[in-house]
C-alpha cells in the first residue's frame, strides 16, 4: 500500500513539472469525490487493515477534510500567484497527512506526526509575510518536538517491553499494565497532542504562527494541523485509559479555564488572525474536554467539532487574508466599515462568522451540544464555566462581525475590486459542507 501511494505522489509531481497544476488539481478532485462517494454509500468497507495501514470512518474522515482543505488551498493561492515550490509542499501535506491518519504502526503514526511540520515550517518561513516568521516557526518546531519527546521513550520502552511488537494495538493495551511508576512518563507523552491541539498553556505557538503565515499556511494550520492533536488523543487514550482517566478531570477543568480566559483575550486582540487563532484554542479546548470525559457522545462530538471547525476557521482565515491582500492590513483599526466598501464580502463574512459562534444548521452546533452534555455528564459544577464560554465565544464573533462590517470607513480606503469568481467558489466550498453535513449526522459515527 505504501508503494501504491509513493506512487500516487509520485505522478502528481511529475505532473506539477510536466503538464501543470491544473491537471493535478482535477486529479485530486476526482480522487477526493471517488472517496467520498465510497464513504458514503458504502461505510462498513472503510474498516480495512492493510499491514501497517487501515482506516476507519474517524481516519476517513480526516483524510476527507485534508483533501477538501489542500484543493482549497491549491485554489487560493492560484488567485495570487502560482509556485510550483508551493504546490509541491501542498502534495507533500497530503500525503505525510494521509500516512498519519492510517498508520496503524505506532512508530509509524509518530515519525509522520513529527514529519508534517517540515512542509508547515517550510511554508511560514519561506512564505510568511513579515521578518518575524523566522521566530515563528522556531517557535512552533521547538514546541512541538521537545513535547513529544516523552511520547518517542514511552514507544520505544512499550515495543522493548512486549517484545518489539509495533502494532498500535498491542502497545497501548501494555498502557493497561504499567506500574504506577511510569504514569508521570504516559502523562507526559500526551504533551506531543496536547501541544498540537492546543492546551491552554501550551497554545503560545499557535498565535504567533497564524499571523506570520500566509493565507494557506494559516488554512492548513487551523483547518487540519490542529486536528492532528485531538485525533492522535483519541486513538491514544483509547487503548490507555486505565492511565489516562486519572487526569481527566483535571484537564477538563484547564481546557474549560482557558476558553474562559482566552475568550476575554479576543475582546481585546486587534489583530484579525490572532483573534481567529485565540477562537480556535476556545474551540479546540472544549474538544479535549469531551474526549477526556470518556463517553461516547463526547468522543463523537469531538469528531464533529473537529471537522466542522476545520472547515469554519479556515474560511476564516481565507476572509482575513482577502482583506490583507486588500487593505494590506489585519489591524481591526483599518479593517473597519467595509459593508460600504466591500459588500460582495458581507454575506460570506456573516456566515462564517455565525457558524463560528455555533449557530445553526452548522456543524459546530450539533458538536457543541454533544460536547456541552458530555462534560456535563463529568459534573454539574462544570456549568458555570461552559455558559461562560458559550457567552464570551459568542461576545467575540458578534465583536469581529460588527468591527470589520460596520463603522466609519478610513479616509485612506478607496474602492476596490469586490470577489472575484474563483473566491467566492472558494467560500461557497468552506460553507456548503460545513453546513449540509449537519443534515448527515450518521456518517461521524464510528
Amino acid at each position: 500500500m505504501l508503494e501504491v501511494l509513493g506512487g500516487l505522489f509520485g505522478l502528481m509531481l511529475m505532473l506539477v513539472f510536466s503538464v501543470g497544476w491544473f491537471y493535478v488539481y482535477l486529479v485530486m478532485v476526482i480522487m477526493t469525490l471517488f472517496i467520498m462517494s465510497e464513504f458514503y454509500f458504502g461505510l462498513e468497507s472503510w474498516h480495512l487493515y492493510v499491514g501497517v495501514f487501515g482506516g476507519d470512518s474517524m481516519s476517513v474522515g480526516f483524510v476527507l477534510l485534508s483533501f477538501w482543505i489542500i484543493l482549497l488551498m491549491i485554489l487560493a493561492s492560484c488567485v495570487k500567484s502560482y509556485s510550483k515550490g508551493v504546490i509541491v509542499l501542498y502534495f507533500t501535506m497530503v500525503f505525510v497527512l494521509l500516512l498519519v491518519f492510517i498508520s496503524l504502526d505506532f512508530m509509524m503514526f509518530y515519525l509522520m506526526f513529527e514529519a508534517v511540520l517540515i512542509p508547515t515550517v517550510i511554508l511560514i518561513l519561506g512564505w510568511g509575510y513579515q521578518p518575524e516568521r523566522l521566530s515563528a516557526g522556531v517557535y512552533l518546531l521547538f514546541y512541538t518536538v521537545f513535547c513529544s519527546m516523552p511520547l518517542l521513550l514511552l514507544i520505544i520502552l512499550i515495543s522493548v517491553v512486549l517484545g518489539g511488537m509495533g502494532s498500535l494495538e498491542i502497545m497501548m493495551f501494555g498502557l493497561g499494565w504499567m506500574p504506577g511508576g511510569l504514569y508521570l512518563l504516559c502523562f507526559g507523552s500526551m504533551m506531543a497532542f496536547l501541544v498540537s491541539v492546543p492546551l491552554f498553556g501550551l497554545h503560545l505557538w499557535l498565535p504567533s504562527a497564524h499571523v506570520e503565515a500566509p493565507v494557506s499556511g494559516s488554512m492548513i494550520l487551523a483547518g487540519v494541523l490542529l486536528k492532528l492533536g485531538g485525533y492522535g488523543l483519541m486513538r491514544f487514550s483509547f487503548y490507555g485509559w486505565v492511565v489516562f482517566s486519572d487526569f481527566g478531570f483535571v484537564l477538563i477543568s484547564i481546557s474549560l479555564l482557558g476558553g474562559v480566559g482566552l475568550s476575554l483575550v479576543c475582546l481585546r486582540q486587534v489583530d484579525l488572525s490572532a483573534l481567529i487563532a485565540y477562537s480556535s484554542v476556545v474551540h479546540m479546548g472544549l474538544v479535549v474536554g469531551g474526549i477526556m470525559s470518556g463517553f461516547v457522545v463526547g468522543w463523537v462530538g469531538g469528531f464533529i467539532m473537529m471537522v466542522g471547525h476545520g472547515l469554519c476557521s479556515s474560511g476564516l482565515f481565507y476572509y482575513a487574508g482577502i482583506n490583507y491582500d486588500r487593505l494590506g492590513s489585519r489591524s481591526v483599526m483599518v479593517n473597519k466599515g467595509l459593508m460600504l466598501v466591500f459588500p460582495s464580502s458581507v454575506l460570506f463574512w456573516f456566515l462564517f462568522v455565525s457558524s463560528n459562534m455555533a449557530a445553526p444548521p452548522s456543524l459546530n452546533l450539533l458538536g457543541e451540544l454533544m460536547l456541552l452534555g458530555s462534560v456535563l455528564a463529568v459534573s454539574s459544577w462544570l456549568s458555570f464555566l461552559l455558559l461562560l464560554s458559550s457567552f464570551l465565544s459568542g461576545v467575540y464573533c458578534l465583536y469581529m462581525f460588527g468591527w470589520v462590517q460596520h463603522g466609519d470607513v478610513g479616509s485612506f480606503i478607496r474602492g476596490f475590486e469586490g470577489l472575484i469568481v474563483v473566491e467566492g467558489l472558494i467560500s461557497l466550498l468552506h460553507w456548503l459542507p460545513l453546513n449540509c453535513l449537519f443534515l448527515s449526522g450518521d456518517l461521524f459515527l464510528f
